[in-house]
């Protein structure tokens, strides 16, 4: 327990107090959790090395995705696709419903994709511009874009942790999705009424017209606009929707890009290449159009990409050496009812992330340490996949160096320290889950018939 401790102060310090990278501080971490198993578990270094290879080979795939997202977010940008879509939606949307409405885009395209990278890296950006003309902060967009991504990477059938979780726990699929629309549709509803609330402060507000029209001239005055720009992203919603492979259907986006790059913005191969690689310059004269556009790229994602595998040795680390599972164990001897269970859950998949980097460990790790437990008390599996998820996925992108925080923020360009607190879904449904849980709602007891039951059974 004092090496994770001592990790977490190492990093809590140098990111919050000092302001630096988390890179270099997790490696620090890795470097002390490394020394400790060596020194006091009698751990061979051979065995060290293999847990770091581990964990950072969870992310090759992220990390193929990650190198191919960015190289479509310069490519979409030069192609007129990620302008038109800013442009049509200043048209579209009013500040004052600008809130709830990306909550609810964002929703549906990651219902259909089960995708929150799909969504975030296609109608997110999107959605970040049009904010940005509306004069809507930032983070509150950013909140908004990523609540609505989790809410569909959480509840679509489609999404790898939504099948992930029910296969750790032991139950089925649509099972554990019908067990979520209990603590997900109250939080659901919680989260649009506060976009909703947060909205009202920006109706009407002064100024919003001249600006949009200015931006909407200088994207207009740079790009040959029309509704042939939004192929790539219908392209990409398509593919994830029949569950076309990732990989292939990103790079199928970036050729479609490419294609309306040549063919209505008279885009060169030389500059489309230097795009892909380096990312777009927008050049408008506009500095906050210019800001939005000038992104994306294989080298924009390296930042990411290197704190991805920073994070991923260290939790590697953590989990050959069994540091975390100390702490859990130790947690498990204050489990009484199912409140303080499904709290030391949430508790357990929070550290998983922080600690292990990636929400897939978040979700395997506790999962595998707690469903003992939810077995003795008579819980029904549902109860423990639904609240691996509650949290597990959820929190994952508020951590800014798990795999999700650091695409989202590069993405995006919005630390997640900003954004959090805005991102109402992703926190506020952790807490829900523990508080109907303590009221006895949405509660399932695994049935004498091994059926699960709303009515204890020992009382029924």
């Amino acid at each position: 327990m004092g090496v994770i401790l001592a990790s977490a102060g190492i990093i809590g310090f140098s990111v919050l107090k000092l302001g630096s990278d988390a890179h270099l501080p997790l490696v620090l971490a890795a470097v002390l959790a490394a020394t400790c198993g060596v020194l006091f578990l009698r751990m061979p270094w051979s065995a060290i090395e293999e847990g770091m290879l581990q964990g950072v080979s969870l992310a090759l795939q992220p990390i193929l995705i990650l190198m191919m997202v960015g190289v479509m977010v310069g490519v979409w940008i030069c192609s007129g696709t990620v302008p038109a879509l800013i442009y049509y939606g200043l048209k579209l949307l009013s500040p004052s419903i600008f809130l709830a409405a990306s909550l609810l885009i964002c929703s549906v395209v990651s219902l259909a994709t089960g995708s929150s990278w799909t969504t975030v890296s296609s109608v997110g950006i999107a959605l970040m511009g049009i904010g940005a003309g509306l004069g809507i902060p930032a983070p509150m967009c950013a909140g908004a874009v990523i609540s609505g991504g989790y809410f569909g990477d959480k509840m679509s059938p489609l999404s790898d942790t939504t099948n992930l979780a029910p296969a750790v726990a032991g139950n089925e699929l649509f099972d554990h999705i019908r067990a979520m629309i209990w603590t997900t549709g109250p939080t659901y509803v919680l989260v649009f009424a506060i976009y909703v609330f947060l909205g009202l402060r920006f109706q009407g507000q002064m100024g919003s017209l001249e600006q949009i029209q200015a931006i909407q001239g200088a994207i207009s005055g740079h790009f040959n606009l029309n509704l042939l720009t939004l192929l790539p992203p219908l392209l990409i919603v398509v593919f994830a929707a029949v569950r076309f492979p990732a990989i292939p259907g990103l790079i199928l986006g970036c050729l479609a890009g490419a294609l309306v790059a040549m063919g209505f913005q008279g885009v060169s191969v030389t500059d489309l290449l230097g795009v892909a690689q380096n990312g777009f310059e927008s050049k408008t004269g506009m500095e906050m159009v210019d800001d939005l556009l000038s992104r994306g790229g294989l080298q924009g994602m390296m930042w990411t990409i290197s704190l991805i595998m920073c994070a991923l040795s260290f939790g590697g680390i953590v989990e050959r050496c069994g540091y975390l599972e100390t702490i859990l164990g130790a947690m498990r001897g204050m489990l009484r009812n199912p409140t303080s269970l499904v709290a030391s859950t949430v508790g357990a998949s929070f550290f998983g992330n922080m600690f292990l980097g990636d929400q897939f460990l978040g979700i395997v790790v506790p999962g595998r340490m707690f469903k003992p437990a939810y077995e003795e008390m008579g819980l029904a599996p549902r109860m423990l996949s639904r609240t691996l998820e509650d949290c597990g996925t959820l929190t994952s992108p508020l951590i800014p160096w798990t795999a999700c925080g650091g695409f989202m923020s590069s993405t995006l360009g919005i630390s997640a320290f900003q954004y959090a607190p805005y991102a109402f879904l992703n926190w506020i449904n952790p807490l829900m889950a523990i508080a109907l849980t303590a009221l006895g709602i949405g509660v399932f007891w695994k049935g004498k018939d091994g059926r699960p039951t709303r009515v204890r059974p020992e009382k029924a």
